[in-house]
């Protein structure tokens, strides 16, 4: 059952947003060791505001919840039709490194420009993931 390659990819994008909540958790403790925000702050977020970094970490994780969305039921159906040909597979990866890039950007130096255009990236791989997927169906291709 070749449909499985498609597991490891939405794995990676697992590990990814695994990875983020990481530096999410770790943002805030560090924020919350250093003064900037105290704990009570966190329990309804309220009554303060929250650093910057962890600003960005808690809006990148929550970001992972987002279009990503549309890329685990994308490699799903792909598995339903039976879609497991090199294309579909080189496109779930390329929108895992996308994705990758754009944490990476997002949580590093942060410069909007770069951040937008793998953002942008990111969504032209997941539509022609979609669209691969969509002409499987419709012309009846095999794996």
């Amino acid at each position: 059952m070749r449909e499985a390659n498609l597991v490891y990819p939405m794995f990676a994008m697992v590990v990814l947003t695994a990875s983020v909540l990481v530096v999410l958790f770790r943002s805030r403790v560090r924020a919350v060791r250093a003064g900037e925000v105290g704990t009570s702050f966190f329990r309804t977020f309220q009554g303060g505001s929250e650093p910057d970094s962890s600003v960005k970490a808690a809006r990148q994780f929550s970001n992972l919840f987002e279009a990503p969305t549309l890329y685990y039921a994308a490699c799903l159906a792909a598995m339903l039709v039976h879609d497991s040909s090199a294309t579909a597979v080189a496109l779930a990866w390329l929108y895992v490194a996308a994705r990758v890039a754009h944490a990476c950007i997002h949580l590093g130096p942060n410069r909007l420009r770069y951040r937008v255009r793998a953002y942008f990236i990111s969504w032209v791989i997941l539509a022609t993931l979609w669209v691969h997927i969509v002409a499987h169906t419709a012309w009846g291709l095999e794996g």
